[in-house]
This record gives C-alpha cells, sequence and structure tokens, in this order.
C-alpha cells in the first residue's frame, strides 16, 4: 500500500471557524502534525481518547516539501491510511495556498487533502494548535516562573521562541475555549532601558525593523551576540543558535552569556506587553524550542522583573502567573488533534477542506 492514495474528487473548502460548527468530528484513524522552520513533528491517533502515538520528528533540510515528509513518515509506518489530517503550521494560514514564513514550503489545502485522500484535512497555525492543547497540560509538562494564581475562565497567552517567535492565546469559556492565532512575532521590539535602546538600534540598522522575532528567535539569538559584540567594539565570530547557547551555558564567552540575558529580559517585555493587551489574567505560557535549553535560567534572569515593569499596572501584572511549557509529549499534536473534533475551538485561525 502506497503512502498517498489517488486524487479524490473536488473538495469543499472554508475557514475552519465557519465549518466547526457544521461538522461533526472527524474520523479515524488521524495524522496531525506539527510543522516547524526547522523540524516536523508527525504522530498517528487511532481512536477517541486514544492519545497520540507514533510520534516521529524530522528534520525539514533533509526533505524537499511538506508532502515529502508525510510521504516519509507514512510509508515508514505502514498500516491504513489516515481518514482524517491535522496540521499546524509556524506561519499565517487564511487561505488555500498556505506559504512557510521562514522556509519555502508552499502547498494547497485542497490538493493535499486529495493526494492524502482523506475526509478532512485542517490546517491552523502552529501556536494556535499549542493553544488549543494548554487545557490538557499537566502540572508536571510546565514549571512556574511566579506570579499568583490563573483566573478561572480568564484569557490564556502564549508565546514561544524557536526558529521564529510564535503568538496564541486561548479565549471564551473552559468548556468551549477559542483558539487564536497571532503575528506578534513582527511587531515592533520595545526597550525598557538605555542597553536594550541600543540593542534594538543595532538592530534596526541590521533589518530596518527590529520586530520582536529579530530578538526572541534562534536566529534572534545570534543577533543579540552580535549587537553585544558590536556595542563594544569587539568582532563577532561566526556563531550558530547552539554555539551562542552552550558558550552562555559553561560561560566561556562573555558575550554570549550577555545576549542570553538580554535575550530573556526582551521575552519578559514582550510578554508582559501581551498579557496586557488580552488582559491574560489566566495566565502566561512560554513555549517553544530555546527555553527549555537554558533550564532554570529564565526564574534567575530579568524575564520577571521586564514582565512586570509596566509603571501603574506592575500590580496588575504581577498577579498574573507564567509557566514554560517542557512537554516532552509533542503538546502542539494534541492540539492539532483537537482541532478534528469540531465545536468551536477553532476562530479564523485555519482553513479546512472536505469531502
Amino acid at each position: 500500500m502506497t503512502a498517498f492514495s489517488a486524487p479524490q474528487p473536488p473538495s469543499r473548502m472554508a475557514p475552519a471557524s465557519d465549518r466547526a460548527r457544521l461538522d461533526p468530528p472527524a474520523p479515524y484513524p488521524r495524522l496531525v502534525a506539527d510543522v516547524g522552520g526547522t523540524h516536523a513533528c508527525l504522530g498517528w491517533v487511532l481512536r477517541a481518547r486514544g492519545g497520540v502515538a507514533d510520534v516521529a520528528q524530522f528534520a525539514c533540510d533533509d526533505h524537499a516539501s511538506l508532502e515529502a515528509v508525510i510521504e516519509h513518515y507514512l510509508g515508514g509506518r505502514g498500516g491504513p491510511p489516515p481518514a482524517a489530517c491535522a496540521i499546524a503550521m509556524a506561519t499565517p494560514v487564511v487561505d488555500d495556498r498556505v506559504a512557510m514564513t521562514n522556509r519555502d514550503w508552499s502547498f494547497s489545502v485542497r490538493a493535499l487533502r486529495q493526494r492524502l485522500g482523506v475526509d478532512r484535512l485542517v490546517v491552523l497555525n502552529d501556536f494556535a494548535a499549542l493553544a488549543l492543547a494548554l487545557p490538557e497540560l499537566s502540572p508536571a509538562e510546565v514549571v512556574a516562573v511566579g506570579g499568583g494564581k490563573p483566573v478561572a475562565g480568564a484569557p490564556q497567552a502564549l508565546l514561544g521562541p524557536g526558529t521564529g517567535l510564535g503568538v496564541g492565546a486561548l479565549v471564551g469559556p473552559p468548556d468551549a475555549p477559542w483558539a487564536l492565532a497571532g503575528e506578534g512575532g513582527h511587531a515592533s521590539l520595545s526597550a525598557a532601558d538605555e542597553a536594550e535602546e541600543r540593542v534594538i538600534g543595532f538592530l534596526r540598522h541590521e533589518f530596518g525593523h527590529a520586530s520582536a522575532e529579530r530578538a526572541l528567535s534562534g536566529s534572534g539569538l545570534v543577533n543579540l551576540y552580535a549587537a553585544s559584540c558590536a556595542l563594544r567594539g569587539r568582532a563577532a565570530k561566526a556563531l550558530q543558535p547552539a554555539d551562542v547557547a552552550a558558550h552562555a551555558i559553561d560561560g566561556s564567552d562573555a558575550d554570549c552569556r550577555d545576549a542570553v540575558e538580554m535575550f530573556f529580559a526582551l521575552l519578559g517585555g514582550v510578554a508582559g506587553n501581551l498579557a496586557l493587551t488580552l488582559g491574560a489574567r489566566g495566565g502566561v505560557y512560554v513555549g517553544g524550542g530555546i527555553v527549555p535549553r537554558f533550564g532554570d535560567w529564565i526564574g534567575r534572569s530579568r524575564f520577571r522583573q521586564r514582565f512586570e515593569g509596566k509603571g501603574r499596572f506592575s500590580g496588575y501584572l504581577c498577579a498574573i502567573p507564567v509557566w514554560t511549557i517542557r512537554s516532552a509529549g509533542a503538546p502542539a499534536l494534541r492540539g492539532a488533534n483537537r482541532a478534528l473534533e469540531g465545536g468551536a475551538s477553532l476562530a479564523s485561525v485555519g482553513v479546512q477542506a472536505s469531502t
């Protein structure tokens, strides 16, 4: 049996928010995926409440397209083809043509559904998928970074540095929350002191627009390292994000360490702005692949100081809890699976094609 079936009849397609109220839960088995700029993680859901199994991660550089990654995964596991599929993408998802921001992959939702031969395909923003998974996170999958207790039913904010900077939220009643996807990673970065102003000036000189993602991402770590070197009159080495992290952790390079300190300070400022914008008294979650690599550094950094340092509203923010997501269980895959359940969980964050 081949990984892909023959093309199917033309599908109906609509924004997921329009169709979620009309469709029952999608059939099983289900293929779920979380696709970022660096890695693609895929899993299999065999039955209701069965959890995500057969999780596998692939380097995007090793594959020419999303379709190639899916074909490789399905061909390697054997068994029946999927009846439904949900794909979380690190990019805006607004119509049939989906193009990634930090990778040259693009595809048609309608054509992919036909190629897969599934009854239903939902493509949504990756941080919308992660937001849908927030209610399912166990205490063992998160680590608290200050604050008080969450307010039940209040909005929950989500951001996460990885290849880029993702932003999302979960709003509405606990029994039927709505996921929101935004592109807050591309909002302008703001400074809280003169040191941050100098760094942002460097980023503006280098890129024209100093977005939050220019500092709070893998490439952002390198940019902050380069800024530290330039502002001290030193030549920057040709380092990768992993190099900056390693030298900061072992203390072998002062500019790398300064870059990481600045990273957490700026992350705290952006997280505080997001909490104020959304009124996120239900808490703020920090996801993405970068923060967990630094262990408890976020707790020892200026993150919480910058998070709360918003003048007259510092007391408001002081009460808001923050958690870092440290799950090894691919929570975005759980959120992608939840997107196939119908109901009111998707608020204009994706596109759906079905037979």
